[in-house]
């Protein structure tokens, strides 16, 4: 039994690497693309781990299934086009989360019935992938979904939140303490779960 925990935490925390890693690689690599190199100069365009692990979100993503990675350094100011610049750059991470987590459900498909142990890694890495990219759309920051939103807002409102969003930080902690942020993205995430597997099935 002790051996079957185990396993499963191991499986977890690599199978969250794979969705952390390339999340926040996106943003410091689409940041770079616009002329902001922030992300570059503070060691974020690296698959080292520990440049993008938030302590706290990584127990919670553990412990609550839900959770998130340490925020890439931005700096809107040197976007070519900011509002473009801020809207690729926060949407970046999501796309490559549902990405994977299409790749990995076709994967977990092929072999849910031939190797069980490559069938859970997989189904692992689809869950926290799907869970990563749905979960950051939530409007509040510092997740990517309050970004997307402020792309299109005046300058000025952006800075306003942008100076803030460590304040409001604490409505997240809040949202998913009480379950309320649970309630509202768990069934976003097996509806795409199941669209995933789905496709999987059919090719």
């Amino acid at each position: 039994m002790n051996n079957n925990i185990v396993f499963v935490y191991l499986v977890r925390i690599v199978a969250l690497l794979v969705a952390i890693i390339p999340h926040e690689f996106a943003h410091g690599l689409a940041a770079l693309a616009f002329g902001d190199d922030t992300a570059k100069r503070n060691g974020r365009l690296s698959f080292n781990p520990i440049n993008h692990i938030d302590p706290m979100g990584l127990l919670f993503m553990v412990l609550f299934r839900v959770g998130w990675a340490k925020a890439v350094p931005i700096n809107v100011r040197e976007f070519r086009n900011r509002r473009l610049g801020l809207f690729v750059v926060s949407i970046a991470g999501v796309v490559t989360n549902f990405i994977i987590g299409l790749i990995a459900a076709v994967v977990f498909v092929k072999f849910a019935y031939t190797n069980e142990t490559v069938a859970i890694f997989f189904r692992e890495i689809m869950w926290y992938n799907v869970m990563l990219g749905v979960f950051n759309l939530v409007p509040l920051p510092p997740l990517d979904g309050s970004k997307i939103i402020m792309s299109f807002f005046p300058d000025d409102i952006q800075d306003f939140i942008l100076a803030n969003e460590r304040y409001i930080y604490i409505l997240l902690i809040i949202g998913i303490f009480s379950g309320f942020i649970n309630s509202i993205i768990f069934p976003v995430i097996q509806l795409i779960l199941d669209k995933f597997i789905t496709f999987g099935l059919m090719i």
